[in-house]
């Protein structure tokens, strides 16, 4: 497998070829910034593991261990999480491949919510902000599928590329709390709780770049990159990203007060149409 830095990998194809022919997996996509178009020469890949009822996580754990070469430990349904599932770590030619679990019944699911306007934010490891469930219509809508034998996460795709109107005025309104969060920002900035600080500004920032996101009907997948992301918006209130960035290393009554101007700019754009 030694094309696997090529720009479109066979290896990675044939992959995902493979994987499709263990017990539950349905279809795999290539997620993250090889499928977006935006990696380094370094960056990992990331393998959307799309899967049915029951997973042969036996089947898995052999099939990486043969790509690798040596043992992986594969996590099940849930060993990682109630939102990122699971999956595994694997080194192949010297080049990082990650699989990550996808249960398609969810996916489907947390779409219908979707599509009605209702999200739900999760606590999961890894996501210090909350795992916001759109995401899951953002990774297969941003995703490159690689091998779908029943054209199910295609089929989704198609309609997953069409920003639901009900849910970018949901997130849109979300940025209520975003100013209800600099407001208990302003209570502990005085006594110098820095912790309870970072916390609600880090918090308010990214309702903001969710709500910023939906308001261009622009999937946001998680807070790595999202301020630039936001900040990169038509219409985003100036200098967003470095006032955002000031605030939080901040941390004082000014910087509360200039989180509590950026969350007015950002509403006063959130109402427009």
């Amino acid at each position: 497998m030694n094309d696997m830095c090529a720009p479109s990998s066979p290896a990675v194809a044939g992959m995902a070829a493979r994987l499709t022919l263990v017990p539950g997996v349905r279809a795999v996509a290539l997620g993250g910034s090889r499928a977006r178009g935006t990696h380094r020469p370094d960056s990992d890949w990331d393998l959307g593991i799309y899967y049915r009822g029951g997973l042969d996580v036996a089947g898995l754990t052999a099939l990486a261990s043969a790509f690798q070469g040596g043992p992986v430990e594969v996590a099940g349904p849930g060993g990682w999480g109630p939102w990122v599932d699971g999956g595994a770590w694997l080194t192949v030619d010297g080049v990082a491949v990650d699989w990550i679990l996808r249960d398609l019944d969810r996916v489907e699911s947390v779409w219908s919510d979707c599509r009605n306007g209702r999200f739900e934010v999760g606590v999961q490891p890894g996501h210090p902000l909350g795992f916001w469930s759109p995401c899951y219509a953002g990774e297969v809508a941003l995703g490159r599928v690689l091998a779908d034998p029943s054209q199910e996460l295609t089929g989704l795709q198609k309609e997953m590329r069409r920003y639901p109107e009900p849910l970018r005025r949901s997130l849109a309104e979300a940025a209520w709390e975003a100013e209800f969060s600099v407001a208990a920002a302003r209570k502990s900035a005085p006594a110098g709780d820095t912790l309870h600080v970072a916390l609600c500004l880090s918090r308010a920032f990214g309702i903001l770049a969710q709500s910023l996101h939906a308001h261009h009907r622009t999937w946001c997948l998680n807070e790595k990159g999202a301020l630039a992301a936001a900040a990169a918006l038509p219409s985003t209130p100036a200098d967003f990203a470095e006032r955002a960035a000031a605030a939080l290393r901040g941390l004082d009554t000014a910087a509360v007060e200039t989180a509590a101007d950026v969350v007015r700019e950002v509403r006063a754009v959130l109402e427009r149409p």
